[in-house]
């Protein structure tokens, strides 16, 4: 079930981050409009417009959610790469997104330390490369 709503949140991705679909919404819009004469903008006239579009947000956020979740999935997972093949990296932040919030606080104080140490040595003319350990 999971891979079939995968494939299908991909394919409904993909149609709907192109010109065309964004052009046959405002081709949706325009009809609704041209419309409401021949209805006497009526409530009944506006609700079909706004059910329309509560049902399609609804169903998009989980479509957008899902495509964010892929991608940083993905980038996290090159990112891991990265680290895993520069020579003097620290494997240790692999995988620093599954960590709880205070390990990563940590992590990130450490980090600070680092850069306000290495910009009080490039003031002093040192150069700013360094592998310290974390």
């Amino acid at each position: 079930m999971f891979a079939g709503y995968a494939n299908l949140a991909k394919r409904v991705a993909h149609y709907t981050g192109r010109s065309a679909t964004f052009l046959l919404a405002c081709l949706v819009i325009v009809i609704w409009l041209i419309s409401g004469p021949l209805f006497a903008f009526s409530d009944t006239w506006q609700l079909v417009i706004n059910t329309g579009t509560t049902i399609v947000t609804f169903l998009m956020v989980f479509l957008i959610q899902n495509t964010q979740n892929r991608d940083t999935e993905a980038i996290q997972i090159k990112l891991d790469e990265l680290i895993r093949v520069t020579q003097g990296a620290h494997n240790a932040l692999m995988a620093l997104e599954e960590l709880d919030e205070r390990t990563i606080a940590e992590f990130r104080a450490r980090y600070v330390e680092l850069a306000a140490l290495a910009r009080r040595q490039l003031a002093e003319g040192a150069p700013d490369t360094d592998t310290p350990e974390t």
